[in-house]
């Protein structure tokens, strides 16, 4: 059984048809879902998906992109947000240097505030890097000095010393379906090296749909081809990295009790 660890099951491709979605992941052997919010008009919709849902739990957090307009946000909101017994993550958040649809110092600040609510939560933080290795990196280690927080890299897809600094810091790094991409010979060696007990698999749905899928509307049920094609990166089975996988999630999001699918 497979766990997708990032997906928006509340996005336009998704949501007007999420009941049938979510059947052909089941199907395909995914047990668990974690559905992300990327912006605070969303977590009502997003927490609501985790209530309808007995294997779908929610995030609520800050996309980096959304940092101008949440720029007053506190901690507080996210606290209570994060109350919410189907919330198992704070995220996600970050920094996006790609695309600069927000301020940087905005991202920086509010990076720091979800940093914060992790940390007094418990709850893993769920971190959004492009193009921003620096600054994420530099953002982690001093928040970690001031105490350590449960923490990922989504959608990894940053260098191998990058990684590297993730791991030394505690943090568990999720690979996407970019991994299966011809040109993601780089990304391909880091995945094939990071160690079994660090790793989850996602989607990131409805983007980034693996091949054989490239270029369609990406969903659940293609978290399987991913973990295939890692199992062959990484010369282990298909059902080994499934369970080493959803053990790490079950592990990290440790809010998520042990009798439901996941």
């Amino acid at each position: 059984m497979l766990v997708d660890s990032h997906c928006h099951l509340n996005y336009k491709g998704l949501v007007d048809k999420q009941q049938e979605v979510l059947e052909r992941a089941r199907a395909a052997g995914v047990g668990g879902f974690l559905n992300i919010s990327t912006r605070q008009s969303e977590w009502g919709a997003v927490v609501a998906t985790a209530e309808r849902q007995p294997d779908v739990w929610a995030s609520v957090g800050i996309h980096p992109h959304e940092a101008d307009e949440h720029a007053d946000l506190g901690a507080g909101a996210l606290i209570a947000a994060a109350g919410h017994p189907r919330v198992v993550g704070i995220g996600e958040t970050g920094l996006d240097y790609y695309y600069d649809h927000s301020d940087r110092e905005a991202q920086r600040a509010l990076f720091r505030v979800h940093i914060d609510v992790a940390r007094q939560t418990g709850l893993p933080l769920i971190v959004h890097t492009r193009d921003a290795e620096h600054d994420t990196a530099s953002i982690i280690a001093e928040e970690m000095e001031k105490g350590a927080f449960p923490a990922l890299i989504h959608c990894f897809t940053a260098s191998a010393d990058f990684a590297a600094r993730m791991l030394v810091l505690g943090l568990t790094i999720s690979i996407s379906g970019i991994v299966t991409f011809k040109n993601a010979r780089d990304l391909q060696e880091v995945a094939r090296k990071l160690p079994a007990d660090r790793l989850l698999v996602e989607t990131d749905s409805p983007f980034l749909a693996p091949v054989p899928y490239r270029g369609k509307t990406c969903e659940p049920a293609f978290v399987a081809d991913t973990a295939r094609f890692l199992a062959a990166l990484r010369d282990t089975s298909f059902d080994r990295l499934a369970q080493e996988t959803t053990a790490n999630f079950r592990r990290l999001f440790s809010r998520i009790p042990e009798t439901t699918a996941a």
